[in-house]
């Protein structure tokens, strides 16, 4: 299966930047289900829409998910990752209230810290099959 990805452009550059990122939950602790999942996509989706970035691949584990990410050059990483981790926190709490026993401290469901590597080009096609083959939880 080859995905052939447009080489976009901004005013001044020309790009394909692709980055993958990984978020865990706060001491790893097995929070997710397959609707947890599915609305966390939903939710990082549009938070990469509103950074003009385009989600290309979700998927995830009980306590870990896994982004690949097209990002123009003017998004520092850094303020993606605190606003998806942010804002996906935020909505879960709202929408799952089950999930509030895994608020640590009331505020925290991710780790504080995350995985991103970044990928120059077309993301590799055995990125895209780890991502998609994560077992995701029952």
């Amino acid at each position: 299966m080859t995905i052939n990805y447009p080489v976009r452009t901004g005013r001044h550059c020309t790009f394909l930047l692709h980055a993958h990122l990984v978020f865990l939950t706060k001491y790893q602790a097995p929070v997710f289900t397959d609707e947890h999942l599915h609305y966390l996509e939903q939710v990082m989706r549009e938070v990469c829409e509103q950074f003009e970035c385009e989600l290309i691949e979700f998927n995830g584990k009980d306590s870990h998910v896994h982004l690949l990410v097209n990002f123009p050059p003017k998004v520092a990483l850094s303020r993606l990752v605190n606003s998806l981790k942010g804002v996906s926190s935020r909505y879960l709490r709202r929408d799952f209230p089950e999930l509030h026993r895994y608020y640590w401290r009331n505020t925290r469901l991710w780790a504080g810290s995350y995985f991103a590597g970044t990928l120059a080009g077309p993301p590799s096609t055995a990125l895209r099959q780890y991502i998609e083959q994560q077992n995701q939880p029952a």
